[in-house]
């Protein structure tokens, strides 16, 4: 599926090198510009647009903000009149999950304090009717915001089958010999030994952007990923050291200390919380649930081997007894990435429509309608 009509890119912030960290804007039609209107001295300084923020997926390793397009959420949206945000962030690694943190708080002060223009409009995005999303990684990415931005605070989640619901667990400590991430070989960590600590082949150089790329058919295994960055995950969580990464506590390593303690006869949540150095406990969801979290909509796959359903079904019992307002939305025997499969519009429209439901509850009606 192409992508929609050109969107207004911007940059909301640069990295220590001068790289621009960028995001899309795609304006409802309502926010086009009109022909009709004049075409000097026009602009709507006062107008504020309500906002679904879209983190895309990729482990945190990988992506850009074309990558995984959601087509069937951003069309309803816009259908809302809301603008639809798809944005990039650092990846893992060198980056960690600070460093994300930091990317999504300045992007969400950029949106709600920078005018937008447009041909023919100029708007800002209403601090009081943001929304944020995102597919896999980009679901942490959203209970990230919800956990650490307060000035503006999202007014609600929507998480499709989003990682950190739960991390304390085999699923991303123990080291796996066999088959376990839908139904892809064991990777053989000498072919990455530039993304693995201690990085003998020097430090990497920041990204927030490392689009997909796949080798031909003429390939010895067609349509392969051709971008090393696409492995990392699944190698991270074969090795049971994606923590390592995500946290940037290599050495000592995390991931041991909470595996030997998940091995441990007498294992607790309590004990696994403690070994987690307090610095880094504000980037597990798990540890950052109170009853100001925003309401949330979580969308999984029963059968998800990247992300088990499990992490939605305990994130989703921790919201529920802070009193947040949550719903989890289990796709019976779907996958991981169902909601991209070419048919997913046929089969689940009306589920998708939940989630458009959702957003129009918790950010209203688009103030401007031109």
């Amino acid at each position: 599926m192409s992508m929609p009509d050109k969107p207004i890119s911007l940059s909301y912030k640069c990295l220590e090198d001068k790289t621009p960290v960028t995001l899309d804007v795609y304006l409802p039609p309502q926010t086009q510009a009109d022909e009709s209107l004049p075409t000097e001295g026009y602009s709507l300084s006062n107008s504020l647009i309500p906002a679904v923020i879209y983190f895309h997926g990729g482990g945190l390793t990988v992506g850009n903000k074309d990558s995984w397009f959601p087509f069937w959420l951003h069309k309803r949206v816009l259908a809302l009149g809301y603008a639809f945000v798809s944005a990039d962030y650092q990846l893992l690694p060198p980056a960690t999950g600070h460093d994300i943190v930091q990317d999504i708080k300045d992007l969400l002060t950029f949106l709600t304090t920078t005018r937008i223009r447009d041909e023919g409009c100029l708007f800002k995005i209403d601090p009081n009717g943001i929304a944020v999303s995102g597919s896999s990684a980009g679901g942490l990415c959203a209970y990230l915001a919800a956990m650490h931005c307060v000035s503006p605070k999202p007014r609600a989640v929507v998480s499709m089958y989003g990682m950190g619901g739960n991390f304390l667990t085999p699923h991303y400590l123990r080291v796996k010999q066999e088959v376990f991430f839908r139904g892809r070989e064991i990777l053989d960590p000498a072919d990455f030994s530039q993304y693995l600590y201690p990085f003998k082949d020097g430090m990497l150089v920041p990204t927030c952007d490392s689009p997909l790329a796949y080798h031909p058919q003429t390939y010895r295994i067609p349509g392969y990923p051709a971008n090393p960055r696409m492995l990392l995950p699944r190698l991270y969580l074969q090795l049971g050291i994606f923590l390592n990464y995500y946290t940037g506590k290599h050495d000592p390593s995390l991931s041991d200390a909470l595996r030997q303690a998940l091995e441990a006869d007498d294992v607790c949540l309590e004990n696994l919380r403690k070994i987690i150095p307090e610095c880094h406990r504000a980037l597990f969801p798990q540890f950052g649930v109170d009853g100001a979290w925003p309401p949330t909509l979580m969308l999984h796959g029963t059968d998800d081997t990247a992300v088990p359903v499990a992490e939605s079904r305990h994130l989703r019992a921790l919201l529920d007894g802070a009193g947040v307002q949550v719903e989890l939305l289990e796709f019976e025997g779907m996958e991981h990435s169902f909601d991209y499969e070419p048919d997913a519009e046929i089969l689940w429209s009306g589920r998708f429509d939940t989630v458009k439901n959702f957003l129009a509850t918790h950010l209203g009606t688009a103030e401007n309608n031109l």
